[in-house]
């Protein structure tokens, strides 16, 4: 639904009315008396996040820069990051201070006021508008190859997204399923101070990562990249499973959150290596739509898992699994992408 509303209204209008669906579902979940409230306060926010979340990330960055994307994407992900460091105590701040009422219809007026200005001066510009192509090189009002756009189905069917969409899918559930319950498995250990300090580490570690491989990956093998990332936070995942003192489970969050960010940012930077220019919305579209179907059950079936066997060893062991399969889903992918052998080479 975002790319069509992408192509057909623009990335600016679609920005402000994600601003506002945003704000409306704030507004609603402030003012929610009854538990239905909560159900219909969800409906609005669900927009708002679907016209300002990753997709459309991808959607206002690749209209600007190509060869430079992975150092753009890295930079447009980590907003999400800083904003969770930021807004967490700005928001215990207001709340205490203003009652919780007061201060989300603070923040969403702010929201909508502060996207209304970025969205009209400068997302409603395009780079041809101005006379230059993306990257600022010379204008050339033709980049698109002359293939047509696949179909969603089409997209579907090719060997190369099934292993794009799977290998996210399972990484990311064993992402949010792990963060979902790290501030529980770390306040057994160091408290609650402790472990608010400790996640905090890892979101920290989060922007670091994904700026690192924003300047980093280049034209290197992007799938590569992705197996790598993720065996860095299986050997954070084993750190947190077994550390018990302050320095392991540092490291454990460290290594983890080196590899958080990267989930979100390097689908839209494999679609863009592999698919057609026109069809890596469409991709990056469904991959998300995908993950966020598998993700959302990954919180309950870890805390079934945590509650039958009173610890947090099997559950994270299952998630190291799951993580190692996503990165052999992903390498047995290379081979959907590479070029057939030319005969008598």
């Amino acid at each position: 639904m975002g790319r069509d509303l992408h192509r057909k209204f623009g990335v600016s209008i679609t920005t402000f009315v994600g601003a506002l669906f945003t704000a409306l579902g704030l507004a609603a979940w402030s003012g929610a008396w009854e538990p239905w409230h909560l159900f219909a306060a969800a409906v609005p926010s669900a927009a708002g996040w679907a016209m300002t979340s990753g997709a459309a990330l991808n959607a206002i960055v690749s209209i600007w820069f190509d060869r430079d994307r992975p150092k753009a994407m890295g930079l447009a992900f980590n907003g999400a990051s800083v904003g969770g460091i930021i807004f967490i105590p700005l928001w215990v701040y207001l709340i205490g201070r203003f009652g919780f009422q007061t201060a989300a219809l603070a923040v969403a007026g702010t929201t909508v006021v502060t996207i209304g200005f970025l969205s009209e001066k400068y997302l409603r510009a395009s780079p041809y508008s101005l006379g230059v192509s993306p990257d600022g090189g010379i204008s050339k009002q033709s980049t698109s190859r002359s293939m047509p756009s696949l179909s969603r189905l089409e997209i579907l069917r090719t060997p190369k997204f099934i292993t794009m969409s799977a290998a996210f899918s399972l990484g990311l559930f064993a992402q949010i399923g792990l963060v979902a319950h790290l501030i529980v498995r770390l306040t057994s250990e160091v408290g609650v101070t402790g472990a608010g300090m400790l996640v905090s580490l890892a979101t920290v570690s989060a922007v670091a990562g994904r700026t690192l491989l924003g300047w980093w990956i280049g034209d290197r093998d992007r799938r590569l990249a992705l197996a790598l990332n993720f065996m860095v936070q299986i050997t954070g995942v084993l750190f947190l499973m077994f550390g018990g003192a302050w320095p392991t489970l540092a490291l454990g969050c460290v290594l983890f959150g080196l590899g958080m960010g990267n989930l979100t940012s390097l689908s839209p930077l494999i679609a863009q290596a592999e698919f057609d220019r026109k069809d890596v919305m469409t991709v990056v579209a469904l991959i998300i739509g995908i993950n966020q179907a598998v993700f959302a059950f990954a919180p309950a079936i870890i805390g079934a898992l945590r509650d039958a066997t009173s610890d947090y060893v099997l559950p994270f062991a299952v998630l190291a699994c799951i993580q190692l399969l996503s990165a052999i889903i992903i390498l047995l992918g290379r081979d959907a992408v590479r070029p057939p052998a030319i005969e008598g080479s």
